[in-house]
């Protein structure tokens, strides 16, 4: 009979724990993501009775600080014009029918 060591199993948990954000900051980030999302809808909302009727179910690509817009039917090419005029900005991105939803839930 041969004598086994007993293994001791390592605690489990994150594995940079030091990097862990503390929830003041979260609720901070997203309430800097719903209002940057607030303000690209009052854009989208203006616009797109204008686009819908030549450009229905395209992806409209909105940098919500500065309200420029670029549409596309296919969605990596409109967030690649957008990212060509703001490389580092914020961007969100919407489509072109009655509600602004992108995909099904």
């Amino acid at each position: 009979m041969t004598n086994t060591k007993p293994v001791r199993r390592r605690q489990q948990g994150r594995i940079f724990p030091e990097f862990t954000l503390p929830p003041e900051e979260l609720a901070r980030r997203a309430e800097e993501r719903n209002a940057r999302g607030q303000k690209a809808r009052v854009t989208f909302d203006r616009m797109c009775p204008q686009l819908i009727d030549e450009h229905y179910n395209w992806f409209i690509v909105i940098e919500p600080n500065s309200g420029d817009y670029f549409i596309d039917p296919d969605i990596e090419i409109a967030e690649q014009k957008a990212r060509q005029k703001y490389p580092t900005g914020w961007l969100v991105t919407f489509r072109l029918n009655e509600t602004g939803a992108c995909g099904r839930i």
